[in-house]
Parts: C-alpha cells; sequence; structure tokens
C-alpha cells in the first residue's frame, strides 16, 4: 500500500465490476449512501478516490490511484493513465449504465493557489480532506468529492490537487439504473 501521495505522472484511473477490499488502500474520510435502489460507497484516499456503487446485482468500482497502487487485474474494465482529457462509457448487465470524464490539468500558479483556496473555504456537503504539506509547498494536497443522488442515479464530482506539480485532477461520473419501464 501506498503511504504517501503519488506524482501527478503516476496518476491512473480504473473501473472495476466488483468491489476492493479496504486494505489496498488508505482511506482518509469516507461515506455511505443507501438509496431504494441502490448503496454506494465514497472514500478520499491518499492517491484520489475509489467509489464502490451497487444495484440490481451489480457492482461498479471506481478508483483514482497512483499507476503502482497495487490493485487487481481480474474485471477490471478499464485502466488508463490519468492524463489529458478523456470520456469513457459502459453499459453493463441489467442495463446499468456507467459514464465518466476525467482530465489532468497543469495550471499557473496563481490560477492553482485560487482554486486551492476556493476548495478548501468553502462549506459543502461533499467529502473534503486536506493533506499535510509535501514539504516543498507552504500548503498540502486537497481532494474533494461532491455527490448528488437520484431514484436512479448518482453524480460524483472529484477534485484532487497536487500543488508540487501545480495540477488538478478532475473526475465527473454518472452511474445509473435503466428507466423502470425500459425493457432490458
Amino acid at each position: 500500500m501506498l503511504s504517501v501521495r503519488p506524482k501527478v505522472a503516476e496518476l491512473a484511473f480504473h473501473v472495476f465490476s466488483r468491489s476492493l477490499h479496504p486494505e489496498l488502500y488508505k482511506l482518509q474520510k469516507s461515506r455511505v449512501i443507501k438509496r431504494t435502489n441502490y448503496e454506494a460507497q465514497v472514500n478520499i484516499t491518499n492517491c484520489g478516490h475509489v467509489i464502490t456503487w451497487v444495484a440490481s446485482g451489480v457492482t461498479l468500482c471506481e478508483v483514482a490511484s497512483g499507476a503502482h497502487q497495487p490493485l487487481p487485474k481480474k474485471r477490471c474494465l478499464l485502466s488508463q493513465p490519468l492524463k489529458g482529457s478523456r470520456t469513457e462509457q459502459s453499459t453493463c448487465r441489467e442495463g446499468v449504465q456507467y459514464r465518466t470524464h476525467f482530465q489532468l490539468e497543469r495550471v499557473q500558479p496563481d490560477l492553482f493557489w485560487m482554486v486551492q483556496q476556493q476548495l478548501g473555504a468553502e462549506q459543502t456537503e461533499g467529502l473534503v480532506h486536506h493533506f499535510e504539506s509535501s514539504g516543498r509547498m507552504a500548503l498540502g494536497a486537497l481532494s474533494y468529492v461532491g455527490v448528488e443522488t437520484r431514484h436512479r442515479s448518482m453524480l460524483v464530482q472529484a477534485i484532487h490537487t497536487f500543488p508540487d506539480d501545480h495540477a488538478i485532477v478532475k473526475v465527473e461520473s454518472l452511474f445509473s439504473l435503466p428507466d423502470s419501464d425500459a425493457k432490458v
């Protein structure tokens, strides 16, 4: 298990059709969501986040982590370096839909610090974790995960900052069930 936040160049994005053992990552903050049609576990980790969504007998697990984070190979639906900008989508069993857009953006130092301060200062219903400084920069990294739930869907917006590189990772994912009258 990694004990420090990875370098921004070593980030990866994975999606599994299974849950992951919590021993694989260091948990910083956590939230459980229970709705009539689904359940979810949302975690901020030392590397990024892990979101496990379960509905209609289908499990999807989204992981933003370091590329060297030890993760299973079985039932991995997506494994990509977290670089640039990318959109992915998938239809799973029972008509369950998954769609995500993730991007890594390097910004000018003044813009980075403005975003970092705004994220850290605002009152939010989402999960926020302030990391210790790496020693190189006065301010530590910040992770934010906001969740918007509906009857048949869950939208997750995550932002992770990397002060040493003036980089921001943004992830927006939608987990959804088919319309109740749709044929699967």
